[in-house]
């Protein structure tokens, strides 16, 4: 008898995708530790991370928003603010560089001078002020310099009040392609001149994150946030949205497979290193090719409801929970239909780096 003997049928291909019915597949995920509906959590990250926190509060968890709207706001009004998005309103956090940043500003008092410098950069056009690390935050801008430094404040309060009281924070990786300043060392969300600001060729400067550099950037953040909370876990998952463009100078389908397959190695290694870490399936729910693409949009970007629904399902199922996996009527899957030029759903706008396709050159060719 050998080890391959006594293994489920879950661990082989053809029993566990090949025979299977897609929208049946279970035993996905096996949490490395409990979750209930007592425990509070808190989501940041990209922007696929934005449909998580509501998807799980409407399923009756406890999704804790820091920051909530202030009174007298409509939900259109909250949402084009990026108000219930996330935990705290910084926007997507697609990069673990970015991620980093914005807990080292939060918990300036655990860190050492050398390692914290607060920002004081504001980007303004058009007698309005923008905050650099959160372009598309507040659409209509801010009155002054100093309401834009104001409100990240009130931000990095959210941050502290969040991560020291939540059970768990689920924290979703976007990309390793980011934009850094020569000049402070800070990491932008987005390249300057994009969503907002304007392009410095000597000063804004491409970086492309290697394994040990997103490894090195987590570890740092995972490590901050037991540092003020030791009994917190942290849940690491992978968007499925891919990179709407790369930088690199490639194409942007090997591009995006090299950044998720680096975010994907590191979240896994991080959860064989540390018994407080986990990994969520989430980037293999909805892109796993038994699907065929069902879970996206005609852009092929954008995840279609039913699969956050599906994603949600299996995130049930593994703790328990008596939503998990529930019986649903049995549907064939359908290809997406073709892609239409410059498609761009309603969701895609709330994605910061979906700006980058209106500078795109030349049509879509069509589907053939």
């Amino acid at each position: 008898m050998d080890p391959y003997d006594s293994l489920p049928a879950r661990s082989f291909w053809r029993s566990a995708v090949a025979e299977a019915d897609p929208t049946r597949v279970a035993g996905l995920w096996t949490p490395a530790f409990s979750l209930g509906q007592d425990d509070t959590i808190v989501t940041a990250g990209s922007c696929f991370s934005g449909h998580l926190g509501p998807a799980l509060r409407a399923e009756g968890l406890r999704w804790y928003d820091a920051e909530p709207a202030p009174p007298g706001l409509t939900e259109e009004e909250g949402h084009a603010r990026h108000y219930g998005r996330f935990s705290f309103r910084t926007g997507d956090i697609s990069t673990a560089g970015v991620l980093r940043q914005w807990l080292t500003w939060a918990f300036a008092d655990e860190m050492s001078p050398e390692e914290h410098t607060e920002p004081a950069e504001v980007w303004s056009e058009g007698g309005r002020h923008y905050d650099p690390f959160r372009p598309a935050v507040e659409p209509g801008g801010y009155a002054t310099p100093d309401a834009v430094r104001d409100a990240r404040r009130t931000t990095l309060a959210a941050i502290r009040d969040g991560v020291t009281r939540a059970s768990c924070l689920i924290l979703t990786l976007g990309t390793t392609e980011a934009w850094r300043d020569r000049a402070t060392g800070f990491t932008y969300p987005v390249c300057p001149g994009t969503v907002r600001g304007t392009f410095d060729a000597g000063r804004h400067v491409f970086h492309n994150a290697t394994l040990t550099e997103v490894h090195r950037d987590l570890s740092a953040t995972v490590a901050l946030a037991r540092r003020v909370n030791p009994g917190l876990r942290v849940l690491l998952t992978v968007s499925p949205v891919p990179l709407t463009a790369t930088a690199t100078g490639g194409h942007v389908l090997a591009a995006n497979t090299c950044s998720k397959s680096v975010l994907r190695a590191v979240a896994g290694q991080l959860a064989q290193e540390l018994d407080h870490v986990d990994y969520f399936p989430s980037y293999e729910i909805i892109t796993g090719f038994p699907f065929g693409g069902t879970f996206f949009e005609p852009d092929l970007r954008s995840v279609t409801p039913g699969g956050m629904a599906l994603m949600t399902r299996h995130f049930l199922a593994g703790l328990g929970l008596p939503a998990g996996l529930r019986p649903e009527p049995r549907t064939t899957l359908v290809p997406s239909p073709p892609v239409p030029v410059r498609s761009a759903t309603r969701e895609e706008f709330r994605c910061d780096d979906a700006v980058l396709d209106y500078y795109h050159r030349s049509p879509v060719p069509p589907a053939r």
